[in-house]
């Protein structure tokens, strides 16, 4: 799905690459570096992050290089999306373990900046997203979204006419920037690219650094939840209380805390009854110890995470 509807050059045959990836940390820097790139007539690929880069983002990376061949990635680990107890000083940060992991790949620019570039002193707006983003973790953790829209929406002025990819892990994320985009009129084409995991079923994330091998292992009873629901949404069960008891029973058995594992609308998010559709998101978020987990997968579309579980 596309949120523009404004044409884009056809990518150039010859890739831009960059011999030694040395960040931008001036906006101006980057939307100079953008522009360029379209005169040459190049399309330019984007893949925002925060950085703690695994091999879900660099995924994120290769479908944009197969979309644009100048290709910018950003780095920044936002604070309006952070609550008052949450872990943004905790969040991992290495700035040069992630060029040396993106230099391979023939990225053009790494967009880096500070704090103080993208929310200059004296900056009063932010950018509400509205229905898609007040359920599952919108409702858990206000404000959120807000910061989310705020930064991506700004980080689209910069880098200008594009294709952002974005990974489905984080599914109401996805939809809410979408949406955003969408209302706004971005000439943006918004690609979302299946969540990639671990060989045991575990999403890639940044924040599975912070579990203990214990935690490691407990967490694969997410993977463990959803794979059932899967496999019995295959076998015609339709009844959303059904296909989330199904889910939870094996994560309550190990996780800290369950925010939410929830049967919904996949376009909307609007919760359901019965499914009547082809397909609906389910959706987790869980602690396993301090950590606080999400992952999904569309009923009727995405493969059960654990293999075995489909055999």
């Amino acid at each position: 799905m596309s949120s523009s509807s404004t044409p884009t050059p056809t990518p150039s045959l010859t890739p831009t690459l960059t011999p030694s990836l040395t960040p931008l940390a001036c906006g101006a820097e980057l939307r100079k570096a953008c522009d360029a790139a379209r005169r040459r007539g190049e399309r330019v690929g984007f893949v925002p992050t925060m950085g703690a880069l695994h091999a879900g983002h660099l995924a994120l990376v290769r479908e944009a290089k197969t979309r644009g061949s100048f290709v910018v990635v950003s780095i920044f680990v936002n604070p309006t999306q952070f609550g008052p107890n949450e872990d943004l000083t905790l969040y991992p940060r290495d700035l040069a373990s992630d060029l040396a992991r993106l230099e391979p790949l023939g990225v053009s620019a790494v967009f880096a900046p500070q704090p103080a570039e993208i929310y200059e002193a004296g900056e009063d707006t932010r950018v509400h997203v509205g229905r898609v983003a007040e359920p599952l973790c919108g409702s858990i953790r206000r404000g959120h979204f807000d910061g989310v829209a705020t930064v991506v929406a700004k980080l689209f002025n910069l880098v200008g006419p594009s294709v952002a990819v974005f990974g489905q892990k984080d599914y109401q994320q996805l939809l809410v920037i979408r949406r955003m985009a969408r209302d706004l009129f971005a000439p943006i084409e918004i690609v979302g690219l299946p969540t990639v995991r671990e060989p045991d079923g575990l999403a890639m994330s940044s924040r599975n650094a912070f579990l203990s091998p214990d935690e490691r292992s407990r967490a694969l009873a997410v993977a463990r939840g959803l794979s059932r629901a899967a496999v019995a949404f295959a076998s015609g069960e339709r009844r959303a209380r059904v296909l989330e008891a199904t889910a939870r029973e094996p994560i309550e058995r190990v996780a800290s805390s369950i925010d939410y594992a929830d049967v919904r609308d996949a376009d909307t998010l609007a919760a359901i009854e019965d499914l009547t559709g082809p397909r609906a998101l389910l959706a987790v978020a869980c602690r396993i110890g301090a950590t606080r987990l999400i992952d999904n997968v569309v009923l009727g579309v995405d493969a059960p995470p654990l293999a075995a579980l489909a055999g």
